[in-house]
């Protein structure tokens, strides 16, 4: 009779597996939804800062 446990038949489990993480060009998630951009919540690209500087509350100044 062997020493192994019965029912492993040699095999290795998952935390003995090598795992080669060298190759990390690849991209998972993006960084950025299209969920998370103005033009998904429907908004411009064009910029409006002159609005929100001429329209800052009394006291900002």
């Amino acid at each position: 009779m062997g020493t192994e446990e019965p029912g492993t038949s040699g095999v290795r489990g998952d935390d003995d597996r090598r795992v080669d993480l060298s190759d990390d060009d690849f991209v998972v998630l993006p960084e950025q939804t299209t969920d998370d951009t103005d033009r998904g919540w429907g908004e411009r690209s064009t910029g409006h800062d002159e609005w929100l500087l001429a329209e800052r509350p009394p006291h900002w100044d």
